[in-house]
């Protein structure tokens, strides 16, 4: 079954995992996208991501998605609140009546190592475990690009706008973070999931 997760967060907001293994036909008969996107897995992966909005709440009109500057998806009438999120066969979107909301899912690859010190600062290296650092740090990056999602504005710092409070490495859990901007100084709680060298994470509304 392509849908692998779901979770109620609370009444308000729900979220879903989709391992695609339909071919674009299948996602054409319920949800569009724009025609800009030329290669096809990328659209693949778009179709999929907006197929899910309708799965969580069948209600969501999808048809009505735009695109801001920021390249953010939204809906003109924000009557609905979502994130949506790709990385090779899977597709993860977040979908809340109540606030703004953020999710990504990421593979853990060597390359976040590589760019590890342009998103943590100093005090967020000091908590990573040493035994576990490449999958610590991949949260550490998912968690800080579902709260760029939550903030949908573009031209964030991710180490000098975002700060994460220690957490111990596990394969769930809990983060604090605070995102601090000159238009906003925020709070976020997340939440995270490790399985299968895939990172679940989403922030939670407030």
């Amino acid at each position: 079954m392509p849908l692998i997760r779901t979770i109620q967060i609370e009444p308000e907001t729900r979220l879903g995992v989709w391992k695609i293994t339909e071919t674009e036909d299948f996602f054409r008969q319920q949800v569009n996208i724009s025609p800009a996107i030329h290669h096809p897995h990328k659209r693949l992966q778009h179709f999929a991501g907006r197929y899910l909005l309708v799965t969580l709440f069948p209600e969501f009109p999808v048809h009505g998605i735009m695109v801001t500057n920021s390249r953010k998806p939204v809906l003109a009438c924000n009557s609905y609140h979502f994130s949506i999120s790709h990385c090779g066969d899977y597709a993860a979107a977040i979908v809340s009546t109540k606030a703004a909301v953020g999710i990504d899912i990421e593979e853990v690859k060597p390359k976040i190592e590589r760019v590890s010190h342009k998103f943590l600062g100093p005090a967020e290296r000091s908590f990573i475990d040493p035994a576990h650092e490449l999958v610590h740090k991949t949260i550490c990056w998912s968690a800080k690009e579902a709260m760029f999602k939550w903030y949908g504005q573009g031209s964030v710092d991710f180490k000098e706008n975002m700060r994460l409070h220690p957490f111990v490495y596990q394969q769930a859990g809990f983060i604090t973070a605070d995102f601090n901007k000159e238009d906003t100084n925020t709070r976020l709680y997340l939440q995270y999931i490790m399985e299968n060298d895939l990172c679940l994470a989403w922030t939670h509304p407030a």
